[in-house]
């Protein structure tokens, strides 16, 4: 971990925007069929660590994550291509209240390319969108629906760190 780094959520942070996320999920159109889908590769994780917080409310909520690599609008123009990761979507998209989660919501081209590939997958009633932390900055009109913490600079760069993935939770600037 860059101890210099400025830490803008550190784990207790991280837990409470996600509690907050959850609850504010969970009281938006009660009743209806959810799903989250993370966007991999970190969108994953905080899908799967809402549906555990959904579920603990009392939801039932089906969860998978999507690898979006081959819908990027820029992928032709990157120096190195993606590497292709499997998607995990166990259920049908169909009628559901679908919900995207990602861990930081900047231009909107990432949603837009998520938007593409999960009706590939079917056709949801409705798609919403959780992200940990909206940078602003926005290239395309595409807005959350969930937000766990909004940076009012868009130009710094974010760094999130996840257990899962780096053995620690923690929100950084650089």
């Amino acid at each position: 971990m860059n101890t210099d780094a400025p830490i803008i959520l550190d784990q207790a942070g991280i837990d409470q925007s996600l509690d907050a996320m959850a609850r504010a999920i969970a009281s938006s159109r009660a009743g209806e069929p959810l799903a989250l889908v993370g966007l991999l590769s970190k969108g994953d994780i905080i899908a799967y660590r809402l549906a555990d917080r959904l579920r603990t409310l009392g939801l039932e909520v089906l969860c998978g994550d999507i690898d979006i690599s081959l819908y990027r609008d820029d992928i032709y123009t990157l120096e190195a291509r993606p590497s292709l990761r499997s998607s995990n979507l166990p259920f049908s998209t169909d009628g559901m209240r679908l919900v995207l989660v990602d861990d930081v919501l900047y231009t909107g081209r990432t949603v837009r390319a998520a938007l593409n590939a999960i009706f590939d997958y079917g056709r949801p009633a409705r798609v919403e969108l959780a992200c940990l932390i909206d940078r602003g900055g926005r290239e395309v009109p595409i807005q959350p629906d969930y937000v766990g913490h909004t940076l009012s600079e868009p130009e710094q760069k974010i760094k999130v760190h996840l257990c899962e993935s780096e053995g620690f939770d923690s929100v950084t600037i650089g």
